[in-house]
């Protein structure tokens, strides 16, 4: 199969959810993701579960649901790089690597001489990315974290959450882990740059991802609205910011989510609605009007939802090109015709004999088709291939390096 990636070679020497999602993009792109876990341990994601995925016999393996949403299609090696042989390991398998990707504490490679400036003096070409907290300098540099954190630090959690003064009032957190998720995708955008500003230059270069600088970067236009206007965007609930209405409503069974965008989507949802005069009344008629005047003109429309039910409001309003849907749990979104359709669940063969389920990359190329080969591997499942494949260990010498639990 022709893959966009299948010329590239990346080393992941990443665990959690950051940086492992940026080498599973990168993996579904064709590329070749060599995993280096903690022999007996591996990444910690193997353990947070339940659940855990099953064997051919029914049987709980290691590998819980977030190990394997973030690890297909890589190859796992274990070694232990806290030690001189592992360390050389490493410093040969990067001798023909195209990308390395890490997220250990700021310091700690440097201290086994795997750090950007070590490594590029074996291989110019390399594209090194470190994925991290608070990026590689600063005040919090040395600080770990989680995405929990990030997401307070870095605002979100100010504008997510029922409202104040209004029962429940609190922030609250997104339902995923959005700050590991985003500093993903932004790193694999940022080593396809790299990768391509090498095909100019000849040389790799040290990409600094932060996750509290990515959960900053995507504030977009609610720091914008804080920059413009002096005035600190508040949480609304399911409400937004800038648009009306845009937000849930009661209908007379079930809710709806009702997202308009411009005028001309207003005034259709408006005559759907049998409320047609709120399309030309000038305190509604334009985005800004229903903005400012939003608390008058939502309880009109709240009590014109509630005279059909949410599937019959998404059947009229759908004929009209007015957005809206329902809201779904995971049940109905992974039965959803147009979730069927594009083939967003998948199934892949994993080592303990059976299917393990896999939610799949949206990317859709047209000459290129994303790469849906394995599951997530087993612990160490690799690592006698590639250490003999690409280094020509013997295997007297991988027993050995068992033996002292290097491998």
């Amino acid at each position: 199969m022709n893959t966009a990636l299948g010329h590239l070679k990346v080393l992941d020497l990443t665990r959690v959810l950051a940086g492992p999602w940026a080498t599973q993009n990168l993996a579904d792109m064709g590329a070749e993701v060599i995993k280096i876990e903690r022999p007996e341990v591996g990444d910690d994601t193997r353990t947070w579960g339940p659940p855990f995925l099953k064997d051919a016999q029914g049987r709980e393996t290691r590998d819980s649901s977030y190990f394997l949403c973030a690890n297909r299609g890589k190859k796992s090696v274990t070694l232990d790089i806290a030690t001189p042989e592992g360390q050389d390991i490493i410093r040969q398998l990067v001798r023909d690597a195209d990308v390395l990707v890490e997220n250990y504490k700021v310091g700690t490679l440097a201290r086994y001489g795997l750090a950007y400036d070590d490594l590029q003096k074996i291989n110019p070409r390399l594209v090194y990315c470190s994925v991290t907290g608070f990026g590689q300098t600063g005040p919090y540099a040395a600080l770990p974290g989680y995405d929990y954190v990030f997401q307070g630090m870095g605002g979100l959690m100010s504008i997510t959450g029922v409202p104040d003064g209004q029962p429940g009032a609190a922030p609250m957190k997104s339902g995923i882990a959005i700050s590991d998720l985003l500093t993903g995708m932004y790193a694999t955008s940022a080593i396809l740059a790299a990768i391509e500003s090498r095909h100019v230059t000849g040389k790799g270069q040290h990409i600094d991802m932060s996750l509290l600088d990515c959960i900053v970067s995507i504030s977009s236009y609610q720091a914008l609205n804080y920059f413009l206007s002096g005035q600190i965007p508040q949480r609304m609930g399911n409400a937004h910011s800038n648009m009306v209405p845009y937000q849930v409503f009661k209908c007379k069974e079930g809710d709806i989510i009702i997202a308009v965008g411009n005028d001309s989507q207003y005034a259709a949802f408006c005559k759907v609605i049998a409320r047609p005069l709120l399309a030309t009344d000038p305190q509604y008629s334009t985005g800004p009007q229903r903005n400012r005047n939003r608390g008058s003109l939502i309880p009109l429309i709240a009590e014109a939802m509630l005279a059909k039910t949410m599937e019959e409001w998404v059947t009229l309003l759908e004929v009209s090109n007015v957005p809206c849907g329902p809201i779904f749990n995971m049940k109905q979104v992974f039965e959803d015709r147009q979730v069927i359709h594009r083939e967003m669940r998948r199934d892949l063969p994993h080592s303990a004999g059976v299917e393990a389920p896999s939610v799949a990359n949206p990317i859709r190329f047209s000459e290129t088709p994303i790469q849906y080969g394995r599951s997530a591997p087993l612990l160490g499942e690799h690592t006698q291939e590639v250490l003999q494949n690409y280094l020509g260990l013997s295997t007297e010498r991988l027993a050995a390096l068992k033996a002292q639990k290097i491998v």
